[in-house]
């Protein structure tokens, strides 16, 4: 998952703007999107209105109780709904024992924990004892992009270090090793519950920085190598400090290409049966530049796995749902993801528009990764929706619901602190329905792959120019500026298209003669408007931008300001009207994690929050389709699909894959499914057996698990893997890796290929 940036951090109307500015997307599962509160149906949808139900109220006759004949009211809520996502602070070691028959002891938690690592937006292991890497390669585009050099292109011919001294070494990498965990619940909970529940929020984030910055000093602070960061689980029931080592220096060792590492493109994306190879090895090297010496690594397993086999996957899943309310996932289903899908669909058509009409261009700003990453959360949203408006999904979430808030009920002291609560979520998201078409007008103003550089710039300088003319004082202005002055320029086509795409949103969501479009587009038509900021504003660069603040002749006449002048009270409108209820819908969800907590312990694992977790499944396949998808995917169906879409970009194999030699197993498993419990985040995380050794490496999940932010079906939900045995295959007949299949198999560190050639 992407890392989600705030860009606000010297006015309100700023600080508001941050929740909306970010799509994330990782293949692997679901990303985390956060969404806009609150909007209305402005789309001649009439939005049904939200009864809120006390405890002595009768309750209300359902007309739409039986679905294909079945009593929704008769819905019961599945054991493990809210998922397997095990924390290692609360590992389920009798679960195991029960449904494996072993029981691993803290040694074997410490080596699973030990092994795994955390990358950006992603997962990954250790895989040998000299600082090998594994992860996903859609894990590590940005990093093949960037190390890419003049005349290459790593992307589409992939990449392998014959020597040690081939492997590139890449900027801004992070893997995050986790050390440490000590639970600080107790000491949040009792400063926290002194205080005024309106203080409670502001005062827990300014008493987890001071934890933060007390644990990192204590292990030598800045510099030493460590990162602390303060994980809150169960919506705020229980808080730790993680501990981090954290390593910066790595190389490319090896990736295929992006053909096979993504072989069947997006119509196979979050579907199964599939034919990937979506693997990448990074190494981790020391301080003296040496590859790191790695005591704990998960080493490959020689056998492989059998339909049946129990498997473990240690990741780091980004963000799910399951401990929101029924009145909040129906303000999802109804408004709030759908403004989300809206938003991609128009901005993807933007940037494929001009991925053809530019290809070079388009290449050189790396337009590619971002339309699969936005074509990754629109596939991941659009199944999340699907599931909303499944009738027996959200009766299994009322069932699950309504024994919580009966568990609340049943005792006292419970029902005097946490009996109202899911009332009062239910009344939040009827004012948020109420709120206008702000939220999907809004949404992704700011985001760098979904707005226009011009309108955006122009929104900041707003806030420039009236902070200035209220003369406010210059470090309150300071933060705006320079966030005004950051951002990147846009090709002028490029922009102009995302305005162009901007105005269409008012227009949709508010009318066409409405005052806001009257003021926005002052008599022109949308295309005109969008092409007069481009062509006219100061704002449309960096270089003049630059110049105008720093010389003060930015003003209000200025063609970008004046659009902003004109959507700006509808914005301070939509503000002002949700401003109130994100603080108060937080601090519910804080008390209701702690009211689950205080329950159910760590039986129920808390929502996903992109830390480190072990899930456990099994491998088998599943009816779909009038069908039934096998446990193993094997290459001799990669070339069939191959040869059945002929012609076909999404299935056509990378040149060096349509010659291959005799000796290549055609019968080698290439990716299995299992009923391991993944979201976005996960991806890159390995797939372990019960001896702790590597069988694979998880890369997505099939569109049946896309509900999975909100709800687990076992049934139905399955993690889709790269079978370590097709990794140890292509390397070895494809990709002539003897050197890395060397150190893969025995962990010896080879430095040349000539050497590991006269070694096997």
């Amino acid at each position: 998952m992407q890392s989600m940036g705030m860009v606000a951090r010297g006015s309100r109307i700023l600080v508001a703007l941050g929740i909306i500015i970010s799509v994330t997307a990782c293949g692997g599962g679901t990303p985390s999107i956060p969404t806009p509160n609150p909007a209305s149906d402005s789309q001649g949808v009439e939005v049904p209105s939200v009864a809120v139900q006390t405890s002595d109220q009768a309750p209300a006759i359902n007309p739409n109780a039986f679905v294909f004949g079945v009593d929704l009211d008769t819905i019961q809520a599945g054991a493990f709904d809210q998922g397997k996502m095990w924390t290692f602070e609360a590992p389920p070691v009798d679960y195991f024992a029960d449904t494996y028959g072993f029981r691993p002891d803290a040694a074997w938690f410490e080596k699973a924990r030990l092994g795994a690592l955390r990358i950006p937006s992603c997962s990954a292991s250790f895989v040998s004892p000299n600082g090998l890497v594994m992860t996903n390669h859609h894990c590590a585009r940005e990093f093949l992009t960037q190390v890419t050099r003049e005349g290459e292109s790593l992307l589409d011919n992939g990449f392998v270090a014959t020597d040690l001294v081939d492997e590139r070494e890449v900027a801004d990498f992070e893997a995050d090793q986790l050390i440490e965990i000590i639970d600080v619940t107790e000491e949040v909970n009792s400063s926290l519950d002194a205080l005024p529940a309106e203080q409670r929020s502001e005062a827990r984030a300014s008493l987890l920085n001071e934890i933060e910055a007390r644990v990192l000093e204590q292990r030598g602070g800045e510099g030493a190598g460590y990162v602390v960061e303060m994980i809150s689980l169960y919506n705020g029931g229980r808080t730790s400090a993680y501990v981090f080592r954290r390593y910066v220096n790595a190389k490319v060792v090896a990736a295929p290409e992006l053909q096979i590492g993504f072989f069947g493109g997006d119509p196979d994306n979050f579907t199964y049966p599939r034919y990937n190879l979506d693997y990448t090895f990074f190494r981790i090297y020391d301080e003296y530049d040496q590859p790191l010496s790695t005591e704990t690594y998960f080493a490959f397993d020689n056998d492989g796995l059998e339909d049946g086999d129990p498997i473990f996957i240690v990741g780091n899943p980004g963000s799910t749902s399951r401990l929101q309310t029924v009145a909040e996932l129906e303000f999802r289903r109804d408004i709030g993801d759908r403004y989300v899908l809206d938003l991609l669909r128009t901005r993807m058509e933007v940037i494929e528009g001009f991925i053809q009409q530019y290809p070079e261009e388009a290449e050189e700003l790396d337009l590619r990764n971002t339309y699969f990453s936005l074509s990754n959360s629109l596939k991941a949203i659009s199944g999340q929706v699907n599931g909303l408006e499944d009738p027996i999904v959200i009766a299994r979430r009322k069932d699950t619901e309504s024994n919580f808030q009966a568990a609340i009920e049943a005792g006292p002291d419970l029902s005097t602190r946490y009996g109202s609560l899911i009332n009062r979520m239910a009344v939040l998201q009827a004012q948020k329905r109420e709120a206008g078409a702000g939220y999907g007008a809004f949404l992704g103003l700011g985001s760098p792959d979904l707005r226009s550089s011009t309108i955006y710039r122009a929104f900041l300088a707003f806030q420039v120019l009236s902070a200035r003319q209220s003369s406010a004082p210059p470090e309150a202005i300071a933060p705006i500026v320079e966030e005004l002055l950051s951002v990147a320029d846009q090709h002028p086509d490029l922009d102009r298209s995302m305005i162009e795409a901007r105005l269409r949103d008012f227009e949709r969501l508010f009318g066409t003669s409405s005052p806001l479009m009257g003021g926005v587009l002052g008599g022109r038509t949308i295309e005109a408007r969008a092409r007069m900021l481009v062509d006219e504003s100061v704002l449309q660069d960096s270089a003049s931008t630059a110049q105008a603040i720093d010389s003060n002749t930015l003003t209000i006449s200025d063609p970008a300001l004046d659009l902003v002048r004109g959507f700006l009270p509808a914005f301070i409108e939509y503000q002002q009207a949700f401003g109130p209820v994100g603080p108060e819908e937080a601090e519910i969800s804080a008390e209701l994690g702690r009211a689950r907590f205080e329950i159910y312990g760590t039986d129920v694992p808390p929502d996903a929050t992109f830390s480190l977790r072990i899930a456990d499944g099994i491998v088998t396949g599943y009816d779909y389709n009038g069908t039934r998808a096998p446990a193993f995917t094997t290459i001799y169906g990669m070339y069939d699909r191959h040869y059945s879409h002929t012609g076909d970009p999404d299935w056509f194999l990378p040149e060096r894959w349509l010659d291959p030699p005799e000796t290549l197993d055609l019968a080698t498993p290439i990716n299995f499914v299992s009923t391991a419990d993944i979201i976005g985040g996960n991806s890159g995380s390995p797939v372990l057996d019960q001896d702790l050794e590597v069988v694979g490496v998880v890369f997505d999940g099939n569109i049946e698990s896309l509900p999975g932010d909100y709800i687990y079906l076992p049934e139905f939900n399955r993690s889709v893997t790269v079978d370590s045995r097709a990794i140890l295959e292509s390397l070895d007949e494809i990709y002539d890796s003897d050197r890395l299949v060397l150190e893969i198999t025995t962990g010896r560190l080879v430095e040349t290929e000539q050497e590991a050639d006269s070694g096997r």
